[in-house]
């Protein structure tokens, strides 16, 4: 019996542990970098900020700061990959629920190159790096 429950448990966290933390995106808003993109909600709405990355050639975008939380929470960070292949890009989505009505600002970084610094290492990471900002407004 307790071989049975201990194989079942076993099964249960190995399923757990190969997906992502979040499986509904929400609405999903796709940005980029050098871009300021509007987005409109409901309160009590889930959302994502989506921005296409290649973490193998030096993409890794950074949520910069929270919104205000009175307008909207943070839930996680989701990175989907597309292809198969080795070096394949995908897509980083930020989630968040929508909370009571106002407006905040959320920027996004991608810091090409930079590895464990917060800072462009070089003129060519600098050309590379840049923000997406995302104007929320909950009505």
């Amino acid at each position: 019996m307790r071989r049975t429950i201990a194989a079942a448990t076993l099964a249960l966290l190995a399923g757990c542990g190969g997906g992502s933390a979040v499986s509904d995106f929400g609405t999903v808003v796709k940005g980029a970098k050098g871009t300021t993109v509007p987005v409109e909600l409901r309160p009590g709405q889930r959302f994502s900020l989506a921005v296409a990355d290649n973490p193998s050639v030096g993409d890794e975008w950074k949520l910069v700061a929270v919104p205000d939380p009175k307008v909207a929470s943070f839930i996680s960070e989701e990175h989907k990959a597309e292809g198969g292949g080795v070096g394949a890009g995908g897509t980083t989505y930020f989630v968040f629920n929508s909370k009571r009505p106002g407006t905040t600002e959320i920027k996004l970084y991608d810091c090409w190159r930079c590895g464990q610094a917060t800072t462009p290492p070089d003129e060519q990471s600098r050309q590379q790096s840049g923000e997406a900002v995302f104007t929320v407004s909950v009505k």
